[in-house]
């Protein structure tokens, strides 16, 4: 799938070169921390990971439930009421979750429809689930960048490593290493990359049984294509255009196109287990975080959902 951005016949052009993508990403950034924690609060205790389970940490006490084993009472807290009571430890899999947001030349996209860039809704959306899965118990870092880690602070630590990654505007697509068993990833991006590419690159992250989650942002004009008269639409990444005459009747061809691409991705997606949730930039961007932190709480994999 091509990155294209389209300029309008009346010359609008929605789309912003990738450098000055960064430089405006890294004076929005307070604007963003807001953002993403005005989704947390939203979104605050739907991953309901933290319960009773075979870990090292404790959890809380709970009454002694007639029938359990005498050894199980916690003798020290019990001899402070007239009840018995037993301490529970949470539950503590080795979950580790790897997030990668794209920040490549496409994501600079926002047109009159949208709220916010691509770039900085993925963003948005990334920090907060950065910060609720923490909050959860769970351990977050970034793919390639910064290993998983359960720091208080880990959305400014996020943003900080991801602002800093110069190298991270040109790619398309996260590292390719596998990861363990344990590991889940999280991909917040537009997916307009080769399906072929997509999905091989979502294989060889999962060839070792790392589970994965898309979440793919699309601006509202990307999938309607609502234009009239002439329009040229532009290679973000080139020096090529396409001038289309008639842009309605040049509409039905280019949605059809963009569908299957949109299938595509969803196909690679879920034949590796994987989950995708869709999310235009002119919906709230609460909406994917409840649906990924629903799935992820479930412990399953749902199919492709609109956010």
């Amino acid at each position: 799938m091509a990155k294209v951005r389209v300029v309008d016949e009346a010359g609008r052009q929605p789309g912003r070169p990738v450098q000055a993508l960064a430089l405006e990403l890294a004076a929005r950034l307070p604007h963003m921390m807001l953002e993403a924690r005005r989704v947390l609060a939203a979104v605050s205790g739907v991953h309901g990971r933290r319960r009773a389970g075979p870990g090292e940490a404790f959890w809380q006490f709970r009454a002694f439930a007639p029938g359990e084993a005498a050894q199980r009472v916690d003798w020290r807290r019990s001899a402070r009421d007239d009840r018995l009571y037993v301490r529970e430890r949470e539950w503590e899999a080795a979950h580790s979750v790897h997030l990668w947001i794209d920040r490549s030349a496409s994501m600079a996209y926002q047109s009159s429809l949208a709220s916010a860039s691509k770039a900085e809704r993925a963003l948005v959306i990334g920090l907060a689930l950065a910060d609720a899965l923490v909050d959860a118990g769970e351990r977050v870092g970034l793919l390639g960048l910064l290993p998983p880690r359960s720091s208080r602070r880990i959305a400014e630590r996020l943003a900080e490593t991801i602002l800093l990654d110069d190298a991270g505007r040109d790619r398309d697509l996260p590292p390719g290493d596998a990861l363990p068993p344990q590991a889940e990833v999280i991909m917040i991006t537009d997916a307009l990359v080769p399906a072929a590419d997509f999905t091989a690159r979502i294989a060889g992250i999962s060839a070792r049984g790392a589970r994965g989650h898309v979440i793919r942002i699309v601006d509202p004009v990307e999938e309607l294509f609502p234009f009239d008269g002439e329009a040229v639409l532009e290679d973000v990444e080139g020096r090529l255009d396409l001038r289309v005459g008639d842009a309605r009747s040049w509409g039905a061809l280019y949605r059809e196109r963009f569908q299957a691409h949109g299938r595509a991705i969803a196909d690679g997606c879920l034949k590796r287990g994987w989950s995708i949730t869709t999310h235009r930039t002119d919906r709230p961007a609460t909406e994917p975080a409840l649906r990924l932190l629903g799935i992820l709480a479930g412990g399953g994999v749902q199919r492709q959902g609109a956010a």
